[in-house]
């Protein structure tokens, strides 16, 4: 979805869905990953923050954009 030229492209694609419904697969390393779904809800200059769904309790993830450069997060934009 991303363009994985710089840190900056994709700080800038994920700033334009602020408040989407995004579902991210995030590689945990010896071919185990999760899957979450979440809306993403700030944007920070080196981190970008995921407030999750289907959970009791509120709950954020944060992301760095070199995460999503490297593909141990994968975003994908929910209908």
């Amino acid at each position: 979805m991303f363009e994985r030229s710089d840190v900056l492209h994709v700080r800038n694609d994920i700033q334009k869905i602020i408040g989407s419904r995004v579902r991210l697969e995030t590689n945990k390393g010896r071919h185990k990953s999760v899957v979450n779904q979440g809306i993403i809800s700030n944007v920070y200059p080196s981190i970008f923050t995921v407030q999750l769904e289907g959970s009791e309790t509120s709950r954020k993830l944060s992301f760095s954009y070199t995460d999503v450069l490297t593909n141990t997060v994968e975003i994908t934009l929910c209908e």
